[in-house]
């Protein structure tokens, strides 16, 4: 062995030895015990009744549906020959989504709509590509696919009658409808 290790085994066995001596302990002394009564439990009291709460319940639904039927939150407008969601029209889409995420019982109705301009079916394809954009965004805002449906109507139904810039730019738009 070397004399290291030859060192330390013989403190430690030292050691072990040293601690193996028996160690007198403390005899206890005589200690006087006191005799008490149980404390007197409290008495017994009626648990308080629960307060009633006053806070009303909030209906999610309900309370976003007035907030869209509130003057042009049902409409969204598009620019001449494009289905492209306006950036503008963002909360109005999330207010909608939201709505529907609330009650998943609930669906709209997109109506995609054109201007005059251009022939029957080139509308009527322009405004169903309109109302699915419509649908897109609100999906991808999670409301459910099956709570929304596109239609188109094309140049069939417009909202302001006559020619004009001003009167085309009214009837280009998606229409969103309770179902």
């Amino acid at each position: 062995m070397k004399p290291t290790l030859y060192a330390l085994t013989l403190i430690a066995a030292a050691a072990l030895v040293g601690c193996s001596s028996p160690v007198k302990l403390d005899e206890p002394k005589d200690v006087p015990v006191e005799n008490r009564q149980p404390a007197q439990p409290p008495q017994a009291q009626k648990p308080a009744e629960p307060a009633q709460t006053t806070v009303p319940t909030v209906d999610l639904f309900t309370q976003l549906s007035q907030e869209a039927n509130g003057s042009g939150k049902r409409t969204i407008y598009f620019d001449f020959d494009s289905d492209v969601v306006k950036e503008e029209y963002r909360p109005l889409v999330d207010l909608h989504a939201r709505r529907l995420k609330a009650r998943s019982q609930a669906a709209l109705m997109l109506e995609g709509n054109t201007d005059e301009r251009g022939g029957r079916e080139y509308n009527l394809a322009l405004g169903q590509r309109r109302a699915e954009a419509v649908a897109k965004s609100l999906t991808l805002l999670g409301a459910g696919a099956n709570q929304v449906e596109a239609v188109s109507f094309g140049k069939e139904r417009p909202a302001v009658q006559g020619g004009g810039e001003e009167a085309w730019a009214k009837n280009r738009r998606v229409e969103l409808k309770d179902k």
